[in-house]
């Protein structure tokens, strides 16, 4: 399935992204395509994007950056080898966030 365009393809993978992460029952969640700034990249060429995350969630209280990041790459499984190249991720519990 090739999508329409960008706009389309970011929105469909940010509907993908959000469903994926809803076991976390994030508070915020915000996805940041930065994929053109990496056109010509090995990633982009496969077809991996470059995306940031920013996600709040009290799943996160408690547990260290890895920890943290460990559930996000759980709850997006394939997509980490596949529609996923690069992620930054902002991981943070609700009192952090303030």
């Amino acid at each position: 399935m090739t999508p329409s365009g960008p706009d389309e393809s970011t929105a469909n993978f940010e509907s993908i992204l959000r469903e994926r992460l809803a076991g976390l029952d994030p508070l915020r969640l915000e996805l940041i395509d930065d994929s053109a700034k990496h056109a010509g990249h090995a990633g982009a060429r496969s077809g991996g994007g470059h995306y940031r995350l920013l996600i709040v969630s009290a799943s996160f209280a408690g547990k260290p950056t890895l920890a943290r990041h460990r559930l996000v790459y759980e709850a997006l499984g394939e997509l980490m080898r596949s529609r996923i190249h690069a992620l930054s991720i902002q991981s943070l519990a609700p009192d952090e966030a303030q």
